[in-house]
Protein backbone atom coordinates (compact mmCIF):
# COMPACT_ATOMS: atom_id res chain seq x y z
CA UNK A 1 0.00 0.00 0.00
CA UNK A 2 2.72 2.40 0.72
CA UNK A 3 4.68 2.02 -2.00
CA UNK A 4 1.80 2.64 -4.60
CA UNK A 5 0.89 5.21 -2.59
CA UNK A 6 4.22 6.68 -3.46
CA UNK A 7 4.85 5.57 -6.42
CA UNK A 8 3.02 8.68 -8.67
CA UNK A 9 5.39 10.93 -6.34
CA UNK A 10 8.39 8.99 -7.38
CA UNK A 11 7.25 9.03 -11.43
CA UNK A 12 6.46 13.08 -10.72
CA UNK A 13 10.51 13.96 -9.35
CA UNK A 14 11.68 11.45 -12.27
CA UNK A 15 9.59 13.30 -15.00
CA UNK A 16 10.77 16.70 -12.99
CA UNK A 17 14.15 15.69 -13.11
CA UNK A 18 13.92 14.54 -16.81
CA UNK A 19 12.26 17.97 -17.95
CA UNK A 20 15.54 20.05 -15.68
CA UNK A 21 18.23 17.65 -17.26
CA UNK A 22 16.58 18.81 -20.84
CA UNK A 23 16.23 22.26 -20.08
CA UNK A 24 20.03 22.45 -18.85
CA UNK A 25 21.40 20.51 -21.32
CA UNK A 26 19.32 23.15 -23.93
CA UNK A 27 21.00 25.97 -21.94
CA UNK A 28 24.33 24.72 -22.58
CA UNK A 29 24.16 24.06 -26.52
CA UNK A 30 22.47 27.28 -27.04
CA UNK A 31 25.53 28.98 -24.93
CA UNK A 32 27.87 27.02 -26.45
CA UNK A 33 26.60 27.74 -29.89
CA UNK A 34 26.41 31.66 -29.16
CA UNK A 35 28.71 33.38 -31.56
CA UNK A 36 31.00 36.24 -29.42
CA UNK A 37 33.70 38.30 -30.45
CA UNK A 38 36.14 35.91 -29.50
CA UNK A 39 35.15 33.20 -31.40
CA UNK A 40 35.18 35.04 -34.07
CA UNK A 41 38.83 35.72 -32.95
CA UNK A 42 39.82 32.13 -32.46
CA UNK A 43 38.26 30.92 -36.10
CA UNK A 44 39.99 33.92 -37.95
CA UNK A 45 43.07 33.11 -35.99
CA UNK A 46 43.25 29.08 -36.36
CA UNK A 47 42.67 29.27 -40.12
CA UNK A 48 44.89 30.36 -43.33
CA UNK A 49 42.92 31.86 -45.47
CA UNK A 50 45.80 32.66 -47.96
CA UNK A 51 46.40 28.42 -47.80
CA UNK A 52 42.71 27.68 -49.18
CA UNK A 53 41.22 27.55 -52.75
CA UNK A 54 38.38 26.76 -54.54
CA UNK A 55 35.21 25.84 -52.42
CA UNK A 56 36.83 25.35 -49.31
CA UNK A 57 38.26 29.16 -48.99
CA UNK A 58 34.60 29.87 -50.49
CA UNK A 59 33.00 28.40 -47.25
CA UNK A 60 35.67 30.10 -44.91
CA UNK A 61 34.63 33.08 -45.96
CA UNK A 62 30.94 32.29 -45.84
CA UNK A 63 31.30 31.17 -42.52
CA UNK A 64 33.43 34.34 -41.19
CA UNK A 65 30.00 36.77 -42.37
CA UNK A 66 27.75 34.30 -40.84
CA UNK A 67 29.21 34.58 -37.85
CA UNK A 68 29.47 38.33 -37.88
CA UNK A 69 26.19 38.73 -39.14
CA UNK A 70 25.19 36.41 -35.82
CA UNK A 71 26.79 38.71 -33.57
CA UNK A 72 24.69 41.11 -30.90
CA UNK A 73 25.26 44.82 -31.32
CA UNK A 74 27.73 44.46 -28.21
CA UNK A 75 29.94 42.08 -30.04
CA UNK A 76 30.49 43.04 -33.36
CA UNK A 77 30.96 46.52 -31.84
CA UNK A 78 33.91 44.22 -30.01
CA UNK A 79 35.16 42.71 -33.37
CA UNK A 80 34.87 46.61 -35.16
CA UNK A 81 37.13 47.75 -32.77
CA UNK A 82 39.73 45.01 -32.27
CA UNK A 83 39.68 45.06 -36.47
CA UNK A 84 39.14 41.21 -36.04
CA UNK A 85 38.37 40.87 -39.69
CA UNK A 86 41.36 42.86 -40.47
CA UNK A 87 43.78 40.19 -41.46
CA UNK A 88 41.76 37.95 -43.66
CA UNK A 89 40.07 41.22 -45.67
CA UNK A 90 43.78 42.06 -46.69
CA UNK A 91 44.06 38.33 -48.23
CA UNK A 92 40.67 38.94 -50.26
CA UNK A 93 40.45 39.26 -54.06
CA UNK A 94 38.46 42.14 -55.27
CA UNK A 95 35.58 40.64 -55.85
CA UNK A 96 35.71 38.41 -52.22
CA UNK A 97 35.77 41.84 -50.87
CA UNK A 98 32.94 43.44 -52.65
CA UNK A 99 30.96 39.89 -51.64
CA UNK A 100 32.17 39.84 -47.78
CA UNK A 101 30.65 43.70 -47.51
CA UNK A 102 27.50 42.59 -49.58
CA UNK A 103 27.32 39.83 -46.90
CA UNK A 104 27.83 41.34 -44.12
CA UNK A 105 26.24 44.92 -44.58
CA UNK A 106 22.98 45.24 -42.52
CA UNK A 107 20.14 44.33 -43.70
CA UNK A 108 18.05 47.71 -45.17
CA UNK A 109 21.13 49.40 -45.50
CA UNK A 110 20.41 50.50 -48.93
CA UNK A 111 17.10 51.34 -48.11
CA UNK A 112 18.24 53.14 -45.48
CA UNK A 113 20.63 55.55 -47.99
CA UNK A 114 17.34 55.96 -50.41
CA UNK A 115 15.93 57.63 -47.40
CA UNK A 116 19.30 59.77 -45.82
CA UNK A 117 19.58 61.19 -49.14
CA UNK A 118 15.61 62.40 -49.16
CA UNK A 119 15.97 63.97 -45.85
CA UNK A 120 17.07 67.50 -45.61
CA UNK A 121 20.42 68.48 -46.27
CA UNK A 122 20.54 69.81 -42.00
CA UNK A 123 19.16 66.67 -41.21
CA UNK A 124 21.61 64.51 -43.19
CA UNK A 125 24.32 66.68 -41.50
CA UNK A 126 23.06 66.06 -37.80
CA UNK A 127 22.31 62.40 -38.46
CA UNK A 128 26.38 61.72 -39.85
CA UNK A 129 27.63 64.11 -36.98
CA UNK A 130 25.66 61.56 -34.51
CA UNK A 131 26.98 58.65 -36.51
CA UNK A 132 30.69 59.86 -36.11
CA UNK A 133 30.27 60.84 -32.62
CA UNK A 134 28.68 57.27 -31.82
CA UNK A 135 31.79 55.52 -33.48
CA UNK A 136 33.96 58.13 -31.30
CA UNK A 137 32.53 57.08 -28.18
CA UNK A 138 33.20 53.44 -28.78
CA UNK A 139 36.71 53.85 -29.07
CA UNK A 140 36.92 55.38 -25.60
CA UNK A 141 34.81 52.38 -24.66
CA UNK A 142 37.24 49.85 -26.73
CA UNK A 143 40.14 51.87 -25.28
CA UNK A 144 38.70 51.22 -21.44
CA UNK A 145 37.91 47.62 -22.11
CA UNK A 146 34.43 48.40 -22.16
CA UNK A 147 33.25 46.14 -24.96
CA UNK A 148 34.99 43.10 -22.76
CA UNK A 149 38.83 43.73 -24.11
CA UNK A 150 41.41 43.97 -22.51
CA UNK A 151 42.13 47.80 -21.10
CA UNK A 152 44.22 49.87 -23.20
CA UNK A 153 43.84 47.08 -26.52
CA UNK A 154 42.84 49.55 -28.52
CA UNK A 155 45.04 52.64 -27.54
CA UNK A 156 47.78 52.15 -30.31
CA UNK A 157 45.18 51.29 -33.50
CA UNK A 158 43.96 54.16 -35.71
CA UNK A 159 40.54 55.05 -35.50
CA UNK A 160 38.07 53.44 -37.11
CA UNK A 161 37.43 56.03 -39.68
CA UNK A 162 40.39 58.01 -40.89
CA UNK A 163 39.86 62.17 -40.71
CA UNK A 164 40.67 62.42 -44.35
CA UNK A 165 37.61 59.47 -44.92
CA UNK A 166 35.29 61.86 -42.55
CA UNK A 167 36.32 64.89 -44.34
CA UNK A 168 35.32 63.11 -47.96
CA UNK A 169 31.91 61.99 -46.36
CA UNK A 170 31.53 65.77 -45.06
CA UNK A 171 32.08 67.05 -48.46
CA UNK A 172 31.47 64.61 -51.25
CA UNK A 173 28.08 62.98 -49.57
CA UNK A 174 27.57 59.76 -47.95
CA UNK A 175 25.69 57.88 -51.19
CA UNK A 176 27.78 59.12 -53.64
CA UNK A 177 31.15 58.78 -52.18
CA UNK A 178 29.80 55.26 -51.30
CA UNK A 179 28.54 54.76 -54.49
CA UNK A 180 31.74 55.81 -56.36
CA UNK A 181 34.36 53.91 -53.68
CA UNK A 182 36.22 50.77 -53.70
CA UNK A 183 35.55 47.57 -51.78
CA UNK A 184 38.49 48.92 -49.61
CA UNK A 185 37.21 52.11 -48.81
CA UNK A 186 33.23 50.30 -48.63
CA UNK A 187 35.19 48.02 -46.12
CA UNK A 188 36.47 51.23 -43.98
CA UNK A 189 32.92 53.09 -44.33
CA UNK A 190 31.15 50.39 -42.98
CA UNK A 191 30.82 51.55 -39.36
CA UNK A 192 29.83 55.05 -40.39
CA UNK A 193 26.83 53.52 -42.38
CA UNK A 194 26.01 50.88 -39.48
CA UNK A 195 26.07 53.78 -36.47
CA UNK A 196 24.47 55.82 -39.32
CA UNK A 197 21.48 53.41 -39.62
CA UNK A 198 20.50 53.14 -36.16
CA UNK A 199 20.21 56.97 -35.86
CA UNK A 200 17.57 56.62 -38.89
CA UNK A 201 15.79 53.86 -36.93
CA UNK A 202 15.35 55.90 -33.98
CA UNK A 203 14.09 58.55 -35.62
CA UNK A 204 16.67 61.38 -34.13
CA UNK A 205 17.47 61.90 -37.76
CA UNK A 206 13.58 63.12 -38.47
CA UNK A 207 13.15 64.99 -34.83
CA UNK A 208 16.00 67.06 -34.94
CA UNK A 209 17.88 68.58 -31.62
CA UNK A 210 20.51 67.73 -29.80
CA UNK A 211 21.03 64.30 -28.13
Amino acid sequence: MIAQRWRPVVYALIALAGIWAVAIAGFTIARNSKVTAEKVRLYVESTDLSKLKGEARAKALRKLADMLNHLSIEERQQARMERLATSWFNEMTEDEKAQFIEATMPTGFKQMLTAFEQLPEDKRRRAVEDAFRRLKEQETKARNGEFGGTPGMATNQPPVLSKELEAKIRTIGLQTFYSQSSAQTKAELAPVLEELQKVMESGRAFRGGRP
